[in-house]
Parts: structure tokens; C-alpha cells; sequence
């Protein structure tokens, strides 16, 4: 993502991110008791607020401004929101952003960042331990029990909605550099001023452009 970032660098055209674990649903007493052992199933289709990220990415092909959520990992709750302004590239990333057909159907492309199992673990424990401070045994018990049944009963099957896959994940240069050419490619096209696309249609050249990266 550091390399997309670096396309905004000195021009009036933008790229912008939307997360899809912003959209994470707000979690009562029980849930967050759960999720503090371990035991809230942050990767199961239920978690997310797929009505309100799919709405989100409606305002901005408006050119709309947005407001979405902060999510806290540390605490499990929403802790206040930012503010999104309408871009020329739009890419929207998260483990089931290809799950629900509504969203799906928004993208212009859809991308599917294939990892090898070993390094998806080993992301996941040094993001979790790292960076959300959560004991190893929690994270590998969360991990076996939750996250790689979901993976593969939930996001796995998406990967067939992808138009490109990029093997090997965030180590392959050459789909990567790809894909920033792709995209600076379409920052130099002219965009007409927004209108609304139909969900289900393709975002036409001229136009924002929405795409989803697993």
C-alpha cells in the first residue's frame, strides 16, 4: 500500500484507501469480553457492516465527502471518525470485500493478493503482538480457531471473483509495479465531473474509479 500511497506526491489527481476493518460493527459487553480472549470471530462475514461500507463507496463515486469510523483494535470499539474526500482511484482493501455482491459489483477491478499460509501467519502474529499488544497465546488459539477456518470457508472462495491475483503477495514487484503503472495511467485521463454509477455497472473511463484489494 506504501507504494500506491506514493502516487498523490506532487499532483492534483488522488489515490485514496478506504479499510474495510473501519466497517468492523460496534461490539456490546459480551462481544468485546469475547474479543479480549480471543474468542470474537473478527473474520466471519457477520462482523462487518457491509450496508454502511457499500453506501461509503456510493457517496464517494457522487463525489460526496465522507465520514467513516476509527476502529480500535486495542479496545475492540469504534473510537471516533475521519473525514474522506471523493479521489480520482478509489481501492478499497479487506479480507471479504469480494464476499458481498453488492460491493463486488462496485469495482472497476478487483484484485486478490494471494500469501502463502506460513506468511500470513507470521503477519498476523507480529501485527497482533506488535501492534494490538495481544498475548502470543491468544493470537495462535485465535488464529486456529477462528481466522483460518474463516479463511477458508469465507475468503478463499472469493479469490475466483478476482480479476488479477497476485502471487506471492506483497514480495511480487513486477504485479505490483503493474499495477502502479495501471493506475498513473488513469490518473492522466481526464475525469469528467461525478455522476452516479449504477451498482452493477462497470465505473466507465472518465469517471472514479473503485477498485477492490484483497
Amino acid at each position: 500500500m506504501e507504494r500506491l500511497e506514493t502516487l498523490n506526491q506532487g499532483r492534483n489527481k488522488q489515490v485514496i484507501t478506504i479499510p474495510m476493518e473501519s466497517f468492523y460493527k460496534e461490539l456490546d459487553a459480551d462481544q468485546r469480553a469475547k474479543a479480549a480472549l480471543g474468542e470474537y470471530d473478527f473474520d466471519h462475514p457477520s462482523a462487518f457492516d457491509f450496508d454502511k461500507l457499500t453506501d461509503t463507496i456510493t457517496q464517494l463515486e457522487q463525489g460526496k465527502s465522507v465520514t467513516i469510523p476509527k476502529y480500535d483494535f486495542m479496545t475492540s470499539t469504534r473510537k471516533g471518525t475521519m473525514q474522506i474526500e471523493p479521489a480520482d482511484v478509489i481501492i478499497v482493501e479487506g479480507i471479504l470485500i469480494f464476499y458481498d455482491v453488492r460491493l463486488r459489483n462496485k469495482f472497476a477491478m478487483k484484485l486478490f493478493v494471494d500469501a502463502d499460509a506460513d506468511i500470513r501467519l507470521a503477519r498476523r502474529v507480529r501485527r497482533d503482538t506488535v501492534e494490538r499488544k495481544r498475548p502470543l497465546s491468544i493470537v495462535l488459539a485465535q488464529y486456529t480457531k477462528k481466522v483460518k477456518p474463516a479463511f477458508e470457508e469465507f475468503c478463499l472462495p472469493t479469490k475466483k471473483w478476482a480479476d488479477v491475483i497476485i502471487p506471492r503477495g506483497g514480495e511480487n514487484d513486477v504485479a505490483i509495479d503493474l499495477l502502479v503503472q495501471h493506475i498513473q495511467d488513469l490518473l492522466r485521463t481526464p475525469r469528467a465531473s461525478p455522476e452516479r454509477t449504477k451498482a452493477g455497472d462497470e465505473i466507465t473511463d472518465g469517471k472514479f474509479k473503485v477498485y477492490g484489494l484483497h
